[in-house]
């Protein structure tokens, strides 16, 4: 995926999960971050930030916070982008049908899938915290990601063929793994399910400050 409109600032704060206090060219401005979780390791002042500018001309916050320059490179902390290339990248391989956020039991799962006979359930997990090259999700304790790995593990006695994508949102790291020091739970349910069956995806990613695509 493309973004438009991209500039470049420097990150001053974050007063909440929401918004972020940046420079731009001298002036203080504050946007939009799309991502609600931590990323404290990652917003640092002074860091290199991307912004993309918003189509709408009244909103309150001008730009969105998209991207951060790192030691290791671009991280994309972009939480929509995720779904948004394994969308691109599932119309790219043989599916006969692709149905995002689809309504399964009592909640949404980010993909269904058909191929001939075979029905795919496929969950999406951004992953931008990364340490010594690997990275680790979540970054912010989930309950719902625990919800949506217990679901894909009840689907996989139903039949289904289900699979969880964690999507690398920086380049050269091939592997996350549990943050459990973060949410224990998480690690227990991801194991519970590949037991259960269900594939783990590591969909690594090319990032630049106004691109994110998936390069398996």
């Amino acid at each position: 995926m493309k973004y438009k409109n991209i500039v470049e600032a420097k990150f001053i704060s974050r007063p909440n999960r929401f918004i972020a206090q940046v420079d731009i060219d001298g002036k203080e401005v504050t946007v939009h971050v799309k991502n609600t979780g931590r990323c404290k390791e990652l917003l640092l002042p002074g860091r290199v930030v991307y912004l993309e500018k918003a189509t709408n001309p009244e909103r309150k916050t001008p730009y969105d916070l998209v991207a951060v320059e790192t030691p290791i490179g671009i991280i994309n902390i972009d939480s929509q982008a995720p779904n948004a290339v394994v969308k691109e990248w599932l119309e790219k391989q043989d599916y006969d049908y692709i149905d995002p956020e689809h309504k399964y039991g009592d909640s949404r799962i980010d993909f269904f899938m058909k191929k001939g006979e075979d029905e795919y359930l496929l969950e999406v997990k951004g992953c931008t915290l990364i340490k010594d090259g690997v990275g680790y999700f979540p970054d912010a304790p989930t309950e719902r990601g625990v919800k949506h790995l217990r679901e894909l593990a009840k689907a996989t006695k139903l039949g289904y063929k289900a699979m969880v994508a964690f999507v690398i949102q920086v380049d050269g790291v091939t592997e996350v793994r549990p943050n459990v020091e973060t949410h224990q739970e998480f690690g227990i349910a991801l194991q519970e399910a590949k037991d259960a069956g269900v594939q783990v995806l590591f969909l690594q990613c090319h990032v630049e400050k106004d691109l994110l695509e998936i390069i398996n």
